[in-house]
């Protein structure tokens, strides 16, 4: 049974204060985690490839004034960072830190990962360890002979931090189904941070990993909630330019929100979390008040109305949990 349990729906994503995409300077990375704490905001999530260890030293800067029981706090392996002043850019992070990245999913690694992860915090805790990007997004045709890599690995390793009590619990961090569901397969995680296959637009891990998930009371963290901004009214979609179905998907979503008064933002975020096997939900924000705004849109009401208009022309699954479905 999973040992991840964050307090609240609404977590934080820590990838856009490691400059993704665009620099975020140090007063405004500590304005939005101020305001996400503020928001109750109670789960932080971060990782070493976020700008080269940006984000972590900036997640530590903060958190560190808060007692750190109220709190859960989780970060990644499978890159190791190395001293280099000529270090190459680390896309899509612009301006990280001076280290150069090396994707390496082996137990050591692993091991040595997490102890820099401790260092660059400033914290004696981490709750929740995930092997990062380990799918075929980030690793191409390589990624099963690394999937036996971590397996052997990363994995090993993970869970003998969590039989000591080091970490509470380990799983994915990825943006696909398949290793998620091979871990099911062959390992014992805790949860998975999975990001893009669950959303409004999108719902591959429905039919498959999700039920695998509630068999085995293995925890999601859903990432990309706004399916890289096109939820939020942008024009990306995982990453790149939106293709035009998913756009006209959108806007025939958008439309039935406003007809009856809902913001299609608040119907993205609680569609997420309205699943069962949904632990948490984490869109990222650079700017306090986005975040503020998110907390306000998780909180907004959504019409019964709105999920079902959804469902009868066939927008979101006819078996998909929406907000007052009973969870269990």
């Amino acid at each position: 049974m999973s040992h991840f349990a964050p307090p609240g729906p609404l977590g934080f994503g820590g990838a856009p204060l490691g400059n993704m995409f665009d620099v975020v300077d140090e007063a405004t990375a500590e304005a939005a985690l101020v305001a996400a704490w503020d928001s109750g905001v109670r789960y932080f999530d971060t990782a070493p490839h976020y700008g080269s260890g940006l984000s972590e030293h900036r997640f530590g800067n903060v958190l560190r004034r808060y007692p750190r029981e109220q709190f859960v706090l989780s970060t990644k392996v499978g890159r190791v960072l190395r001293a280099d002043p000529q270090a190459p850019g680390n896309p899509p992070f612009v301006q990280g830190l001076p280290f150069r990245t090396r994707v390496d999913y082996s137990y050591d690694a692993a091991m040595r990962s997490l102890e820099d992860s401790f260092q660059r915090l400033g914290l004696a805790q981490i709750d929740v360890a995930f092997v990062h990007d380990l799918a075929a997004d980030h690793l191409g045709d390589a990624w099963e002979e690394q999937f036996e890599v971590a397996r052997t690995g990363a994995f090993r390793a993970l869970a003998e931090l969590r039989e000591q009590g080091v970490i509470k619990a380990w799983g994915l961090g990825v943006n696909r189904t398949e290793p998620c569901i091979r871990a099911l397969e062959q390992a014992d995680p805790d949860v998975f941070l999975l990001a893009g296959r669950y959303s409004l637009l999108n719902q591959p891990a429905l039919a498959r990993l999700f039920p695998m998930c509630a068999q085995r009371a293995v925890h999601v963290v859903v990432g990309g909630p706004y399916n890289s901004g096109l939820l939020a009214g942008g024009r990306n979609f995982e990453y790149q330019e939106a293709p035009r179905e998913m756009v006209d998907k959108r806007d025939r979503i958008a439309a039935i929100c406003a007809r009856h008064g809902a913001d299609i933002r608040s119907a993205a975020l609680q569609f997420c979390a309205a699943h069962p096997v949904v632990a948490a939900i984490i869109p990222g924000a650079k700017h306090a008040d986005k975040v503020r705004h998110n907390a306000r849109l998780m909180a907004a009401t959504v019409p019964a109305a709105v999920w079902d208009e959804l469902r009868r022309e066939q927008l979101i699954p006819a078996e998909a949990p929406t907000p007052g479905t009973a969870r269990s």
